[in-house]
């Protein structure tokens, strides 16, 4: 989230709602903050001006979440197929695309639909995306 031409910004981000997997995202890539929106302005205020002399500023809620939550429970590779085979790409294809077999595609979506509970692959990644594992 640094850029070189601005190497002293500081991004905190503000969200409507908050889940573990957003949190987990947003600090991997750089974030010196992340609130949800539901406290008040004195609050954001004190996180702003704490982000500008250089603490990292985290709703408490939501870290507390974070912390007991883990990793994201989806691979990379996981996701990758989910996201390639949620448009109903069939297998062998999505296969090719991914430079998989098709037993090790049909493994991470397997892994990846027992991981969501779900039953197809769209359902999958919905789920995913509602958790803010991607």
């Amino acid at each position: 989230m640094h850029d070189e031409q601005v190497p002293d910004c500081r991004v905190l981000i503000l969200a409507t709602s908050g889940r573990p997997g957003h949190l987990q995202r947003a600090m991997a890539a750089g974030a010196a903050g992340f609130l949800v929106r539901d406290g008040s302005v004195d609050e954001l205020a004190s996180a702003i001006r704490r982000v500008l002399t250089g603490e990292t500023v985290i709703d408490p809620v939501l870290a507390a979440a974070a912390q007991s939550a883990g990793p994201p429970p989806l691979t990379p590779e996981e996701y990758a197929c989910l996201h390639a085979a949620a448009n109903g790409t069939p297998l062998a294809e999505l296969a090719v695309r991914l430079h998989l077999s098709e037993a090790a595609a049909t493994a991470r979506l397997t892994g990846a639909l027992a991981k969501t509970g779900a039953s197809t692959p769209a359902e999958a990644l919905r789920e995913a995306r509602g958790l803010g594992w991607v």
